[in-house]
């Protein structure tokens, strides 16, 4: 691994690169900012005898990916951050790193920060940074937060390997040699990162652009067909309404759509704007997709199933444990090269596997296909409902722009099922959704309560926060029970 970081190191230092692979602003400072900071690093260390435990919060690209690949190639653990977390989140991570130094946070001090003091954002105070102290877990290790829309912020420990484990798997099952990427992501996230880590490791371009400034127009001069993009759900839906913006996206390589659960309208409405889409099964402690849908499959109609990638293996287990067969739903367990290592700063018992709380099964063609979260299962008058298959039929009736299906504590049904949701226009009918529903789902799915919002707590990758969509329940069924 070390020769493979240093050929990185070098080849980010060598100037043409930065004219022909990385497409934003101040493209041209990477090379150089890449070199100096990997050479301070280095001085540090070998001052200090071990490595610095480095915070990276940095909102620019160019000196975030500066920052990653020079703590990378000095072998020094580095948290990646989102620079707007609220203070008590930052908090959190604070208390969990005790880092040595700190890159970003609006500051543009990008040295070691002084002893004993933190490093204060603007108009933030953070708290002080204790002294240095031995990593027990072994070094390059790159930490990639996750879990920060639940409110408990925690880094999934991965390393070059594995995320190189990711790459390896991702150009095999497309055949490809070089990737170029269309970042709209943030880059600290593991959606944003493996772009980056696709394409610099393949020779492929990689485009950097925040959602917003691509919203007000595609950019000019640049061939999309040699490209993948990846986007969430929501940020599909808002391209699909901007007829140019959607005429652009139908002549990329390749739309990978992953983040968040698709619901069918919109699948159907990429497919007939011949949208090349890969809707993608993955997660943070899994660097990435392990399930993607080919492009031509999409097109061809299949839905609601993926591909298992060739750098995973996928197990359909009872509660029991016992592997169950084609077509039984079950938990779902994911064999990887690409797995996290643990949670910092623990690492997990059984790192060769990974149970997660995602229900599925396996076809016949070995097409995975996934339910549901076991943890967001609703349990209604003792049947068992899950909130993916509601949520995409209410969503197929175009009378909301968005929903979220929960259940809340119901003394007579042990759980009420419950939409909320944010109406498509003022006059929208909740009688008339449900008479839509009624020829589509069970009895006991239909939701029970309908509770209409403006907007839907949703992070930056489109996940959905049920902890406050409990919270709006238990506040809107409170005031109407009073009224």
């Amino acid at each position: 691994m070390e020769k493979i970081i240093e050929n990185f190191v070098q080849r980010a230092f060598c100037q043409p690169l930065t004219n022909d692979w990385l497409i934003c602003d101040d493209s041209h400072l990477f090379a150089q900012l890449t070199e100096q900071l990997y050479s301070e690093l280095t001085q540090f260390s070998h001052y200090r005898g071990t490595p610095l435990r480095i915070i990276l919060a940095e909102r620019e690209p160019v000196r975030f990916l500066a920052g990653f690949l020079a703590a990378c190639a000095a072998r020094c653990p580095v948290f990646l951050c989102n620079p707007d977390w609220t203070p008590q989140e930052w908090q959190q991570v604070f208390d969990l790193v005790k880092p040595d130094l700190i890159w970003g946070l609006g500051t543009k001090n990008w040295g070691v920060t002084e002893e004993n003091t933190g490093t204060r954002g603007q108009g933030e105070v953070f708290p002080s940074i204790v002294s240095p102290r031995e990593i027990s877990l072994h070094s390059t290790l790159i930490m990639i937060p996750t879990g920060g829309s639940s409110g408990k912020i925690k880094f999934a420990i991965h390393t070059w390997e594995t995320l190189m484990a990711s790459v390896r798997g991702f150009t095999e099952y497309f055949l490809l040699k070089e990737v170029n990427s269309f970042c709209v992501l943030p880059l600290y996230h593991v959606s944003g990162l493996m772009q980056f880590m696709r394409s610099f490791s393949t020779g492929g371009k990689l485009v950097i652009l925040p959602f917003k400034e691509l919203e007000s127009s595609p950019i000019e001069n640049l061939d999309p067909t040699i490209f993948f993009i990846s986007l969430v759900p929501t940020q599909l839906q808002r391209l699909l309404q901007n007829s140019k913006l959607t005429e652009w996206l139908s002549q990329f390589q390749t739309v990978l759509l992953g983040g968040a659960p698709a619901w069918n309208e919109l699948l159907e409405k990429a497919r007939y704007y011949n949208i090349r889409l890969a809707p993608t099964y993955g997660m943070t402690e899994t660097a990435s997709q392990i399930a993607t849908l080919k492009p031509d499959d999409f097109l061809n109609g299949k839905n609601s199933c993926t591909q298992i990638l060739p750098h995973a293996h996928i197990k359909i287990s009872n509660y029991q444990g016992k592997e169950l067969n084609s077509n039984q739903i079950g938990n779902i367990t994911i064999y990887s090269q690409s797995l996290a290592l643990g949670y910092y700063p623990n690492s997990w018992e059984h790192q060769e596997y990974l149970q997660v709380d995602d229900l599925g099964f396996l076809d016949n063609q070995g097409y995975l296909h996934i339910v549901g979260r076991n943890s967001d299962k609703i349990i209604t008058g003792g049947e068992n409902v899950y909130p993916i298959e509601i949520e995409s039929t209410i969503r197929a009736t175009g009378m909301v722009a968005d929903v979220s299906v929960i259940g809340i504590p119901d003394k007579l049904w042990g759980q009420a099922v419950t939409a909320i949701y944010i109406p498509k226009n003022s006059n929208t009918s909740v009688l008339e959704i449900r008479n839509l529903l009624k020829e589509k789902l069970s009895k006991f799915k239909i939701p029970k309560h309908w509770i209409p919002v403006q907007n839907l707590p949703r992070n930056s990758q489109g996940k959905i926060n049920r902890q406050e969509l409990q919270q709006i329940a238990q506040k809107f069924l409170q005031t109407s029970q009073t009224d």
